[in-house]
């Protein structure tokens, strides 16, 4: 771990860890145009469609145009919106989202990583801050369906949060830590291996929740095109639009690496450099949620609600109970 991130804050330090969040930043952009063009493709090619394919080679450069596009668009602000808390929406959605990325250990050097001792909560407490952005963008657009998208968001977001959080729970308890790092480790010398094969019902609950946290199919309600046109941000434009986009693709990533980090041993793997097997695991991640995207309908509201509450939260209270008890007998 770099010396800065242990020794007391100075101002070589300081300049060292701007430094870090400006790299991360910039890598995380790269990532992140390059995800939304691997879901064009992985999406046309499992409809039996062709996908960006025209600027640049085999369609490359498709999505660094849509951002020049977006950047360059005009920032419209509707007249009857409330518009300090607009401009202001999508920083708030944004930020926690690129902030939990300094607790997730990337590689086995814990490169750009803050080693906190709480990382798990800090991750799950500070996403939930992003339900703020999107309440008051779908608000402050003074816009009926972007009213219902952030409404439906926060009672979204806040519904699935909980078993989120508790079918991580398994995994701390096997742990005995809330350290990622930490937990990457002892999966190294667990009888078990990576905990997803003692924690598959955990796994299954937080897989099933971060594609509701996500606002992904089948969970896309805040969104619903066919209903909301875009849901709570259905009046951004330009720069604004893409915080909000660019927030929606931070966190996929964001939560595969958890996944990663938790269930699927994070760095560990043989032969490979160990950046290169998380990398690996958390592009499988990403493609299955890719997949489902590409497969699965809409859910109802009532239904969407209901299986939170019903059945997950049960199910994720029962995992915790039954690690409980492994733990006492093996």
């Amino acid at each position: 771990m770099f010396s800065w991130q242990t020794q007391p804050l100075t101002g070589l330090n300081f300049i060292g860890m701007v430094i870090g969040a400006v790299v991360v930043l910039a890598i995380l952009l790269l990532v992140v145009m390059y995800l939304i063009f691997f879901l064009r493709k992985v999406v046309a090619w499992m409809q039996n469609r062709i996908g960006p394919n025209r600027v640049g080679p085999w369609g490359l450069f498709q999505s660094m145009a849509d951002v020049l596009k977006l950047l360059l668009k005009e920032d419209i602000v509707p007249a009857k919106a409330d518009r300090a808390l607009f401009l202001v929406a999508p920083i708030i959605a944004f930020v926690p989202a690129f902030t939990v990325l300094a607790v997730i250990p990337y590689t086995a050097g814990h490169i750009f990583t803050a080693g906190l001792n709480i990382g798990v909560l800090f991750y799950i407490a500070l996403s939930s801050i992003t339900i703020l952005g999107i309440v008051l963008g779908g608000w402050a657009s003074n816009n009926k369906y972007s009213l219902v998208g952030g409404l439906r968001s926060a009672a979204q977001m806040i519904s699935y949060e909980i078993p989120l959080g508790m079918s991580v729970l398994g995994v701390v308890m096997l742990a005995g830590s809330l350290n990622l790092t930490t937990i990457v480790q002892q999966q190294a010398t667990d009888r078990f291996g990576w905990y997803i094969i003692p924690q598959i019902i955990g796994f299954v609950v937080f897989m099933i929740a971060a594609v509701a946290e996500l606002n992904q199919t089948p969970f896309d309600l805040p969104e619903a095109e066919s209903e909301l046109v875009a849901g709570y941000f259905t009046e951004y434009t330009g720069f604004r639009f893409a915080f909000y986009m660019l927030t929606e693709f931070v966190y996929l990533f964001a939560i595969s690496a958890l996944a990663t980090t938790l269930f699927l041993g994070g760095w560990l793997g043989p032969w490979l450099p160990s950046w290169l097997w998380f990398a690996i695991k958390t592009s499988a991640v990403i493609f299955f949620m890719f997949w489902l995207r590409a497969t699965m309908p809409r859910l109802r509201v009532d239904k969407l609600m209901g299986f939170a509450w019903k059945v997950l939260i049960p199910v994720a209270l029962f995992n915790i109970l039954l690690t409980g008890l492994l733990s006492l007998l093996v």
